[in-house]
C-alpha cells in the first residue's frame, strides 16, 4: 500500500502562483509513474501533468503547458506541482496519484492507470 498526502492549496488571485506538494509513504519503492489530476465541481477528473520515475519524462495538459511544472524528489518521496500565471479556470480540487507501472507502459493521462490517490487539496483562483 502507498499513502499519498497533498498540501499547498489555497486561494490566490489570477496571475498568482502556488506550489503543491504530494508526500508518499508506505511501499514507496513500488511507485513508478506519478501524476496530478484536478476536478472542478460537476466535471470529470482530468489530467494536469504526469512524470516518470526518474523525472526524465513529463506530460502536460495543453491547458497548463508553459504555466505549470511537475517535478519529483524521490529521496524525499515527494512530488511537486509549481503553478504560475494561475487563471480562474484552474480552480479545482487537485489530486496526486501514483501508478505501480512504468511511465512508458501506462496511459498516463487516464485516471484508471493510477493505483493510489491522495485526498485532494483545493485550489481557488479569484478573478
Amino acid at each position: 500500500q502507498v499513502q499519498l498526502g497533498e498540501s499547498g492549496g489555497g486561494v490566490v488571485q489570477a496571475g498568482g502562483s502556488l506550489r503543491l506538494s504530494c508526500v508518499a509513504s508506505g511501499r514507496t519503492f513500488s511507485m513508478y509513474a506519478m501524476g496530478w489530476f484536478r476536478q472542478a465541481p460537476g466535471k470529470e477528473r482530468d489530467i494536469v501533468a504526469a512524470i516518470s520515475w526518474n523525472g526524465g519524462r513529463t506530460y502536460y495538459a495543453d491547458s497548463v503547458k508553459g504555466r505549470f511544472t511537475i517535478s519529483r524528489d524521490n529521496a524525499k518521496n515527494t512530488m511537486y506541482l509549481q503553478m504560475n500565471s494561475l487563471k480562474p479556470e484552474d480552480t479545482a480540487v487537485y489530486y496526486c496519484a501514483t501508478s505501480s507501472r512504468p511511465f512508458a507502459t501506462v496511459q498516463y493521462d487516464a485516471p484508471r492507470s493510477y493505483d493510489y490517490w491522495g485526498q485532494g487539496t483545493q485550489v481557488t483562483v479569484s478573478s
